[in-house]
């Protein structure tokens, strides 16, 4: 089992093996490399899956009781400044190891059917291995540098993986602001860091934290530069994890497959923004200011998430919407205190979640037989409807992940959110407050997006519907891309199915896979008997063994989330499924509401006003002053130098007589001019 720990470094590893190898090969060979679809396929997701099976043996070596292993070398040094590499090993890095892996592993799998006629299908898979890498690198990193290098290379894979359909306009400016978004945070993570090593002279984690408090509680460091420091920090989670006022970059990257959406949502680029915020725990705890500002971003982001949702037609922006309030959920956990309870959402949301955009995925795929693959048609809810007769499998999926996501005992999402909720009651009840209500929220939204996707009768075939949704999005002609398909099926009609139906067995097979834990694994989490506390805890806190287990205040707690659930999930079959009340009539009595959730709160239009046109008509100003200005002045003295030149050759003689004379009445001339001043 030691040897196991000393090759840990392999993990990350194998994928980026796997990666480069088919990247070599697309560059230097690369019909014959997109020839061997399959081959490289199966090369990619062997390597990740050798990954896999490694990170499930270091978890279940952490549960066994095996110490955190740690080793470090040397990377660059001068005079007393030392940078070093290395890896750890311990309860945290061993889980996010596992579910980073089983779920792209999964991902991948479903991947194989879902791009089966995409021309960029070895590419996308290239892509993913190295996405996969750089996360898991991440999540094992020692220190603050090694973190920030992983974590700007998980914001490429991103920005390639959003964009992968880049001659798709929509797509090519969703990872453009996907990347500019996340520079912004990563800019104050940068500060950040640099900062806290100003202050504390190291980049180790379990360090920075003890000296940091050390420097506050001294009188050495104030606090208020100390949660500066720390805040700046944070704004790199906020970033990557989707948080308010960072948040407007996530639902955009829809545009991408949606495979990468899933493991975008579930374990990897957003779950490295809670996993930063649960490594430098001991630098956020002790400071309130910090931790106030944690919980409440979080809790804001939850609200807004949710109230977005509510109005989205779009079945996978519908996902991205939950996912942002999910994550709000997580985020507020750690604010509150609750590591464990944020991370134990973390890991059943990375499950459920997956499973509910590889439905999605599934959807869109038994869709494009009908309405074409215009992604407009092929995702909007509006124009579905009675799926659950064609693919039973995706549909059954599909509701095991809905009541997850809405807190449903027994599936997995009600341990994780109950157990935020209650903790959130005895921290600060407007939080438990704001969640609760939030969590009535996703229900309704949630269970209207099941409806009108699964329930009822089939839409697709209507076509004044198919030109009413067009016509809402602007658009007089289909918006087609190359989408999950041939691109010369573009060149002529060549969906002639009136229904749709149920995906391949390899997307098919990952959604029952993920349909396991989406049930089963939150029991692991159980307040009377949580075995997820006792081997996920905050840093240096011991989990004390609970006497006598409170059944009233549980019943209370969780009666309460249950109930809200319902009530949400009543309304919305009121709504979408018996039709006894009817949405567009709430939208007319609310107008003012329905469009402030239907435009996404005009933070989009916020944005582009103040930063994207804001920013360009500043650049035209200065490139104006530039111009007339700085270039003017350079202009006039160049165009004075040549002048006088020309004038003064003309005085050129030769004779020094001549010179000195000119030397002579210059002299003159100062003098005059001064005596007379």
């Amino acid at each position: 089992m030691e040897l196991l720990y000393q090759y840990a470094w392999i993990i990350p590893v194998l994928p980026l093996v796997a990666a480069m190898i088919v990247g070599l090969g697309l560059i230097s060979f690369n019909q014959v490399t997109n020839g061997l679809r399959q081959l490289n396929a199966v090369l990619i997701v062997f390597f990740l899956g050798t990954a896999m099976v490694l990170s499930i043996g270091l978890l279940v070596s952490q549960l066994q009781g095996h110490e955190p292993y740690r080793y470090m070398l040397e990377w660059a040094s001068a005079g007393n400044f030392t940078l070093e590499m290395g890896f750890v090993i311990d309860h945290l890095s061993a889980l996010m190891l596992v579910i980073v892996t089983s779920v792209a592993f999964l991902v991948m799998i479903y991947t194989d059917g879902y791009m089966a006629h995409d021309s960029g299908y070895v590419r996308f898979y290239a892509y993913l291995s190295l996405f996969a890498s750089s996360m898991l690198g991440l999540v094992i990193s020692p220190n603050l540098i090694q973190v920030y290098i992983f974590w700007e290379l998980v914001g490429m894979c991103s920005y390639l993986l959003i964009g992968f359909w880049y001659d798709r306009k929509a797509a090519a400016d969703a990872c453009q602001k996907a990347f500019v978004t996340n520079r912004v945070g990563d800019f104050g993570l940068l500060l950040g860091i640099l900062g806290l090593y100003w202050a504390t002279n190291s980049f180790d984690f379990p360090v920075i934290g003890e000296r940091l408090e050390q420097l506050v509680s001294s009188g050495a460091m104030s606090g208020a530069i100390a949660s500066f420091l720390a805040i700046l920090v944070f704004l790199g989670p906020v970033a990557k994890s989707a948080q308010f006022p960072l948040h407007v970059w996530l639902p955009d990257a829809m545009e991408g497959p949606t495979p990468i959406s899933a493991l975008i949502h579930a374990a990897t680029m957003v779950a490295a923004g809670v996993f930063l915020i649960a490594r430098l725990y001991p630098v956020f705890e002790p400071l309130p200011v910090v931790m106030n500002v944690i919980a409440w971003t979080g809790c804001t982001t939850a609200v807004l998430g949710a109230t977005i949702a509510l109005t989205q037609n779009d079945i996978k922006k519908g996902l991205a919407y939950s996912t942002i309030s999910q994550l709000g959920y997580m985020v507020m956990a750690m604010g509150i205190g609750a590591y464990s309870a944020g991370l134990f959402h973390l890991m059943t949301h990375a499950f459920f979640k997956a499973m509910l955009f590889l439905c999605s995925g599934s959807v869109i795929h038994g869709m494009e037989a009908v309405v074409g693959h215009d992604p407009i048609l092929a995702q909007d809810m509006r124009i579905m409807g009675g799926l659950r007769k064609y693919m039973p499998v995706t549909a059954t999926c599909f509701l095991i992940g809905t009541l997850a996501i809405c807190g449903i005992p027994p599936f997995a999402g009600f341990w994780s959110k109950d157990e935020i909720l209650g903790l959130a009651f005895q921290a600060n009840p407007a939080l438990w407050a704001i969640g609760w209500l939030t969590a009535g929220l996703t229900a309704f939204y949630m269970f209207r997006m099941y409806f009108m996707t699964f329930e009822g009768s089939f839409r697709g075939n209507d076509q004044s519907l198919k030109n009413k949704v067009m016509d809402f999005y602007g658009l007089l002609t289909p918006a087609f891309g190359p989408g999950a398909m041939d691109v010369k099926e573009l060149d002529h009609d060549t969906h002639h199915s009136h229904s749709p139906h149920e995906s391949p067995i390899a997307m098919t097979l990952p959604l029952m896979v993920l349909a396991v834990p989406s049930v089963l694994i939150g029991l692991i989490g159980k307040p009377w008997a949580n075995q997820f506390e006792a081997f996920i805890h905050a840093p240096g806190e011991a989990v004390e063994a609970i006497a006598e287990f409170d059944w009233s205040e549980f019943y209370v707690m969780a009666g309460s989330s249950i109930g809200i659930g319902l009530i949400g999930i009543s309304i919305a079959t009121l709504m979408y499924l018996q039709h006894k009340i009817d949405p567009a009539a709430i939208a007319e009595k609310f107008p003012t509401l329905y469009r402030l959730s239907l435009n996404k709160w005009y933070f989009d239009d916020i944005y582009d006003a103040i930063f994207v046109k804001g920013l360009r008509r500043l650049a035209r100003q200065i490139m104006e002053v530039d111009y007339r200005v700085i270039d003017g002045a350079v202009n006039l003295t160049g165009l004075v130098t040549l002048v006088s030149g020309e004038g003064l050759k003309y005085l050129e003689n030769g004779r020094a007589q001549f010179y000195a004379l000119i030397v002579f009445a210059a002299v003159l001339g100062f003098v005059v001019v001064f005596s007379v001043v």
